[in-house]
């Protein structure tokens, strides 16, 4: 392939790797940001005394369906295991906290 070729190619796929650099980044700091806010959450509900149900039941959804995203791309069965462990996390807090507000 000449180098007129693969250029062609390149802006044949319309994906630019930059972007796809920067959407990976902004990901990565998203997730840092929202497992901080989740402790900053745990603990201060722990100093108040309050129940930490639903934040615990949000964080085991969004670890599920990032580990869920990842096996569906790498078929490796770790990412599985923590998928279908988490969602049933996720699931028990959401039913604790579903109990707790109903009681």
């Amino acid at each position: 392939m000449d180098r007129e070729e693969i250029l062609r190619r390149s802006r044949a796929e319309k994906e630019d790797e930059g972007n796809t650099f920067l959407e990976n980044k902004g990901r990565r700091w998203g997730m840092v940001g929202f497992c901080a806010m989740t402790i900053v959450l745990l603990v201060f509900n722990l100093a108040a005394g309050q129940n930490s149900c639903s934040v615990l039941a949000m964080f085991w959804s969004y670890i599920a369906l990032e580990a869920w995203a990842k096996y569906r791309v790498s078929r490796r069965h770790t990412f599985l295991t923590v998928a279908v462990l988490a969602a049933f996390s996720s699931l028990c807090f959401l039913a604790c906290h579903v109990l707790e507000v109903l009681r």
